[in-house]
């Protein structure tokens, strides 16, 4: 199929898709239906099995059993190669653009048959015929590297189309935008759809993506499909219970007023750190955080919020400037965050808040266990001590683990922060660091994850919320700051506050 014809969107249906990895069934017995130039939705939380399904449809893995229709015929994708040759493509969370080359040039190097001296000036003339049917407005002559990411995600999706694909699986396609980019471009996907030129499947575990833009929706939960239908007749509770079963969902504390005369707990002057690449600093003029509210800082990742976390939990040396918490100068050591009563969640807390070969007890007991109930040092370390003051904190926040010599790798990544969190949120907590607290975990765990951070910010503590989650930030925060390119650009009292721009803001456009 040359790259110039016109797609005609495809139907594509799976009847009883099985797949087990060994004693393990990723996929149930699940069929769906995707009509010919509909946008479809495929809901489910981690692990829920909708990788897995996409990648039976692609050829990635071949299913246990079941079988594939592409518009009604029974095909074999024995390889992503046959899924291509049918017309299925697939856009990836990640991109896979070559950043050094232009839109044009990974454009042409992407098609099966690429001649081996490259005619510049027809590929130039074919590629703007064809970008003329594009909805999609996008320079072809700068580098990759230079794209804004809403940009990349337009130019993969135009890959997609350009290599004649008719039905895209677009997997979490906003989680690298921001909303004003996410809008713009599931519109223009959906557009598409609507002109009969594409059939989509989007893989995505936020509802309000959902309900704007899908025409029907199908649910994985555990590897079963758990209920499908028109998104016009489902509400979000609706979607969840599909999603979750009938699981209890905590339910976030009402806001306590902050008080007038709150006390700055933490406060950053004229902070000046190198960034990762060290080619850059991060920057940080004046911040401070009340007692009693929780401060968000939005911002896309790799725009300096790591680095600046970073600095707060004395992981990385700072050029200038000065921490102050409870008006005392602050590097962050043990002796320090003890008297202080500053606790830290970091991301991704199994490599950033554990030992993970060590056990669950020794994990949680990591700030207390040389100290007595009064906080004075300790002579020799008990075990048993050890065991039952992490035994009871198991039990208060809920940590499923086979025991308490279990090392604490071997636990679900909820449960981990389980962990985290109850090690963090015991006694008493004056200044709380919180980065990207609920990445990657589901929904139960991370409304439960939320309710625990509210609680402690009712109970007086000044909370620094660092999230790539708009939401997450909108739902919790007292008010909003924006880090761009390594600084604080903008803030908003949660009051005032619009997604809109603060998008703007996060993409750099203001």
């Amino acid at each position: 199929m040359s790259a110039t014809t016109h797609n005609k969107a495809v139907g594509v249906e799976t009847i009883g898709m099985t797949m087990r990895f060994g004693a393990f069934t990723a996929l149930d017995d699940v069929s769906v239906k995707v009509p010919a130039g509909s946008f479809h939705a495929l809901l489910g939380e981690n692990g829920a099995g909708k990788s897995t399904l996409v990648k039976c449809m692609m050829g990635f893995y071949h299913p246990t059993s079941g079988d594939i229709l592409v518009d009604g015929r029974e095909v074999a994708v024995a390889s992503p190669r046959d899924a291509s040759a049918l017309g299925l493509g697939m856009v990836y969370q990640h991109f896979t653009l070559v950043p050094s080359l232009t839109g044009a040039e990974n454009l042409v190097i992407s098609r099966e048959k690429v001649p081996g001296v490259i005619d510049w000036r027809k590929e130039r003339a074919g590629l703007a015929q064809f970008m003329e049917r594009m909805p999609f407005k996008l320079p072809l002559d700068v580098k990759v590297a230079e794209l804004a990411a809403g940009e990349k995600q337009k130019l993969e999706i135009v890959k997609q189309l350009y290599l004649g694909r008719s039905f895209l699986v677009l997997d979490e396609p906003t989680s690298v935008l921001t909303p004003g980019e996410a809008q713009e471009v599931l519109g223009l996907v959906r557009a598409m759809t609507k002109a009969g030129d594409l059939t989509v499947l989007m893989i995505s575990h936020k509802f309000h993506e959902v309900t704007a833009f899908a025409d029907d929706v199908s649910v994985l939960r555990k590897g079963r499909l758990t209920g499908t239908g028109r998104v016009a007749d489902l509400d979000h509770r609706q979607m969840a219970a599909m999603m979750i079963g009938d699981q209890p969902i905590a339910a976030l504390d009402s806001r306590a007023e902050p008080k007038p005369d709150a006390k700055i707990m933490l406060k950053v002057k004229a902070l000046k750190a190198p960034d990762r690449t060290g080619l850059k600093s991060i920057r940080i003029e004046d911040l401070g955080v009340r007692s009693g509210e929780i401060v968000g800082i939005a911002g896309i990742s790799g725009n300096g919020q790591k680095e600046f976390l970073e600095v707060l939990a004395g992981q990385r040396p700072r050029d200038a400037g000065e921490v102050m918490v409870r008006g005392i100068a602050y590097a962050a050591t043990r002796a320090e965050a003890r008297a202080l009563n500053v606790r830290l969640i970091p991301e991704e807390p199994l490599k950033n808040a554990c030992a993970p070969k060590m056990t669950v007890a020794e994990n949680i007991s990591f700030r207390t266990f040389d100290i007595d109930g009064n906080g004075k040092p300790v002579s020799w370390i008990s075990a048993s001590a050890i065991r039952s003051f992490s035994a009871r904190l198991v039990e208060q926040f809920k940590v499923k683990t086979a025991s308490l010599s279990s090392p604490i790798a071997s636990l679900s990544g909820g449960n981990v922060q389980r962990a985290v969190l109850a090690r963090e949120l015991t006694g008493e907590v004056d200044l709380l660091i919180v980065s990207n607290p609920c990445f990657g975990l589901d929904f139960s765990a991370v409304a439960e994850i939320r309710a625990r951070i509210m609680k402690a910010r009712n109970a007086g503590a000044a909370v620094l919320l660092m999230s790539e989650d708009l939401d997450e930030l909108l739902e919790l925060s007292d008010r909003i700051l924006v880090m761009s390119d390594g600084a604080l650009v903008y803030e908003t009292p949660i009051a005032q506050a619009s997604v809109q721009t603060i998008g703007e803001h996060m993409a750099g456009h203001h």
